[in-house]
């Protein structure tokens, strides 16, 4: 009994050449991840200053009632438009 077969050569299979084309399809990941990154850091940023903003407001409403508890409003408007202008 043989365990070994004879292949000629024209029966083996053809092995295509690896392809040296540019890789457009990881280009092209590369860029929406990219963007996907983006958009989600400039809407962190977006979020943080926001919250930011809201607890300088807390703050100054909450000194504002304890300084002068009759007119909160006018106080609070006196500290914004103090610190940089109306937010509102």
């Amino acid at each position: 009994m043989q365990n070994l077969q004879i292949v000629q050569k024209d029966d083996l299979p053809l092995q295509a050449a690896p392809s040296v084309s540019f890789p457009t399809r990881r280009l092209i990941q590369w860029i929406v991840g990219i963007v996907v990154l983006f958009v989600l850091g400039s809407w962190l940023v977006w979020w943080e200053a926001s919250v930011q903003r809201m607890f300088a407001m807390e703050d100054i409403r909450a000194a504002c009632r304890r300084v002068m508890p009759d007119t909160v409003e006018r106080c609070v408007d006196t500290v914004i438009i103090q610190r940089g202008g109306a937010r509102r």
